[in-house]
C-alpha cells in the first residue's frame, strides 16, 4: 500500500524492511554497557551531539529486554530517520510506522524507538499521541531545538529529558578492558595502563566509533565536517559557511578565556571578513543547539552578562585537538571543563558550572559541590604556581565554604596556604573519583 501526500510516496513495505533489518541489527550489535538505565513505564527523549551514542543507548534498551525476557525482538519497532529511504516521511505519515509493523506483528503492542527524528518537522504530534496510547518510547536527536518551548508544550510533560555524551574515561577504560579496583591506584601495572590509555583519551577523545580506528583524526575530521555542515550549516541554511568555520577555529583559539560577542566579531573582522552581532549571536546558538559547544558564565556577573561575556568550550577534546597544534594546556582545561558540564548540566541553573572573575581569576566553581577548580598542566613555575594556587588561596578564604582543587597533568600533593588546604591531583585520577 501508497499513501501520497504532494506526489511524495511513501511504501509502507519500504518500512516493513527498515523495521525488519534494524531488528536484526539490535541482536547483532556489540555493545559495551553504559550506565543507563530506564523505567519501562516512562518515554524518553534522548539528546546530545552527534555519534555521542545516542543510537547505542536505543541498542541497551533493546536487549537490557531481551535478555531479561521482557521483549522478544519482534516486539521493537526501531527507525532511524537519517535512513535514506524513508528520509522524505512527513509528520502527517509518521501513522504509517504503526500500520505496517501491526501489519507484520498483527496488533502487537511495540516498544517504539525513534531516532534522530529531529528530521521530521512536526515530530512532536505524533510522539505526543504515541505516549497518550501509553506506548513506551524512546526518541533520539541531535539537536537542541527540537526541544523548545513550542515542542515541549507540545509532548505536555509526557518525555523525560537524557543528555547523552561521548565515553567518559572510566568507560574508554572499560573499552579497552581495563578494569580497576578500589586499590588500583597502589598497582604500578594498572596505574601504568591508567596513564598510557589517558594520553590516547586526551587528545582523541571519547567517540567510541574512533576508538578502534587507524587514523582518528581522520575519523573526527568527517564527524566534524557532518556537525558542520548537516547539523549547523544545511540546517541553519547558512549562507557563508567560510566564516562560520573562521569562527569555529577562533573559539578553539579563544578555549580558556572569557570572550564576548564584540570581541569575537573584531576577530573576524581582522580577517577581513564582516559579521553583524545579530547574525554571530545566531552563529553560537547554532553551535550549541548542535552540542558542538557549550558556555559557562562568570559566577559574579549580573544577570544582564552571564549571557554575553562567557567561556565557551567545545564538547570533545577530539574535536577540539583538531584545531590545535601543541595545545596541551587547552585540551586539558576543556577536558575538565567537559566533564564538570557532564556532572552538573542538570542542577538547578543558579547551582551549575561558573568560572570566577573578579580581582582574581578561578577556572571553575561548582556552587553545589561547593568546589573551586583551577587547572593547570604544570604548577612548578614560580609565576604559574603564584597565579594559580596564589588566585585559588585568594577565592577561598572569601569564599570559606568551597574547597579547593588544582588539576594538573601529573602532580599530586597537599599543599596549605595562608590557613588554606588545597589539593593538587593528576588530571587521570581526578576523572575516575568524581
Amino acid at each position: 500500500m501508497q499513501i501520497i501526500l504532494d506526489n511524495i510516496v511513501m511504501d509502507k513495505q519500504v518500512i516493513k524492511t527498515v523495521i525488519g533489518e534494524k531488528q536484526q541489527q539490535v541482536t547483532k550489535t556489540k555493545l559495551l554497557q553504559r550506565a543507563e538505565a530506564f523505567d519501562e513505564q516512562s518515554c524518553y527523549v534522548l539528546i546530545g551531539i552527534r555519534r555521542a551514542g545516542k543510537s547505542y543507548t536505543l541498542y541497551q534498551d533493546m536487549q537490557a529486554k531481551l535478555t531479561t525476557g521482557r521483549a522478544k525482538v519482534e516486539d521493537f519497532l526501531c527507525v532511524n530517520f537519517e535512513d535514506e529511504r524513508i528520509a522524505s516521511i512527513r509528520a502527517e505519515e509518521l501513522g504509517l510506522l504503526l500500520d505496517a509493523y501491526w501489519e507484520m506483528y498483527d496488533q502487537k503492542r511495540p516498544f517504539i524507538y525513534l531516532d534522530e527524528i529531529q528530521n521530521i518537522t512536526g515530530w512532536e504530534k505524533f510522539a505526543r499521541r504515541l505516549s497518550e496510547s501509553k506506548h513506551h518510547v524512546m526518541i533520539t536527536g541531535s539537536n537542541a531545538k527540537m526541544l523548545n518551548r513550542e515542542i515541549t508544550s507540545t509532548l505536555g510533560g509526557s518525555y523525560i529529558q537524557r543528555n547523552i555524551y561521548p565515553f567518559s574515561f572510566a568507560e574508554y577504560l572499560s573499552y579497552h578492558g581495563t578494569q580497576l579496583d578500589k586499590n588500583w591506584e597502589f598497582q604500578p601495572e594498572t596505574r601504568l595502563a591508567v596513564v598510557r590509555h589517558f594520553q590516547e583519551y586526551f587528545t582523541h577523545g571519547g567517540f567510541a566509533e574512533s576508538f578502534d580506528k587507524t587514523d582518528k583524526r581522520e575519523w573526527l575530521t568527517s564527524l566534524y565536517q557532518k556537525i558542520l555542515m548537516g547539523d549547523i550549516v544545511e540546517r541553519n541554511k547558512i549562507r557563508n559557511p567560510r566564516i562560520f568555520r573562521l569562527l569555529a577555529r577562533k573559539l578553539a583559539d579563544s578555549v580558556m578565556q572569557p570572550t564576548t560577542l564584540k570581541r569575537l566579531e573584531h576577530i573576524i573582522k581582522s580577517t577581513g571578513d564582516s559579521i553583524s552581532p545579530t547574525v554571530l549571536k545566531d552563529y553560537l546558538e547554532y553551535m550549541e543547539d548542535a552540542y558542538l559547544i557549550f558556555s559557562i558564565p562568570n559566577l559574579v556577573s549580573p544577570l544582564t552578562e552571564q549571557q554575553t561575556i562567557v567561556k565557551r568550550y567545545f564538547a570533545d577534546n577530539g574535536i577540539l585537538a583538531l584545531f590545535l597544534m601543541g595545545g596541551e594546556t587547552k585540551l586539558l582545561e576543556n577536558l575538565v571543563a567537559v566533564h564538570l558540564n557532564k556532572l552538573y548540566h542538570n542542577t538547578p541553573e543558579e547551582l551549575r558550572l561558573f568560572y570566577y572573575n573578579k580581582s582574581v581569576e578561578v577556572d571553575f566553581c561548582i556552587p553545589e559541590a561547593n568546589t573551586a577548580i583551577q587547572v593547570s598542566y604544570s604548577i612548578d613555575d614560580v609565576d604559574t604556581y603564584e597565579r594559580e594556587v596564589g588566585g585559588l588561596v585568594k577565592f577561598l578564604k572569601a569564599f570559606k565554604q568551597y574547597k579547593g582543587l588544582v588539576v594538573t597533568w601529573d602532580t599530586e600533593r597537599q599543599i596549605k596556604e595562608e590557613g588554606v588546604s588545597i589539593e593538587i591531583v593528576p588530571v587521570w585520577k581526578w576523572l575516575l573519583s568524581c
